[in-house]
């Protein structure tokens, strides 16, 4: 987790004086403490993840009858939200061209991006979900 990334050094410190001194209290206060420190900020991620979804499905909503189609879309993409067209059809029984349509859709509004440039076999990132998921963690 971020948390134990951050406290590195003090990581090894604690692992280290269990092995030299038998201080389990001390390691386990320090585990415990960053366990919750990372259940703390998984709950907010989780709240953050809601709100974006719900704002996502209100604008759907406003798109009249195709707004079925692009939230089924949706629905697989929060599950997995990086996927190509023949993948999304798989997950939500729609059609090629539905699912391509919806997805196109999607990207018109923002939100999906696109992100191989190909005609074919494209690859669509549900980008502002995966922001938030990679909040906080090192760069690639």
């Amino acid at each position: 987790s971020q948390y134990f990334k951050q406290h590195r050094q003090e990581y090894y410190e604690r692992l280290d004086s269990v092995r030299r001194t038998g201080d389990w209290e001390g390691w386990l206060v320090f585990f415990l403490v960053g366990m919750a420190e990372v259940a703390h900020e998984a709950v907010g991620t989780a709240r953050r993840l809601v709100a974006l979804f719900d704002r996502d499905r209100s604008r759907i909503q406003r798109e009249g009858r195709v707004a079925g189609s692009m939230l089924r879309v949706l629905g697989a993409l929060e599950m997995r939200p990086v996927a190509t067209v023949a993948a999304v059809c798989a997950r939500t029984g729609l059609s090629f061209p539905t699912a391509s349509s919806a997805l196109a859709r999607l990207a018109d509004l923002g939100i999906v991006q696109e992100v191989t440039g190909f005609r074919r076999n494209r690859i669509f990132t549900y980008r502002r979900y995966l922001r938030i998921l990679e909040e906080g963690t090192d760069p690639l």
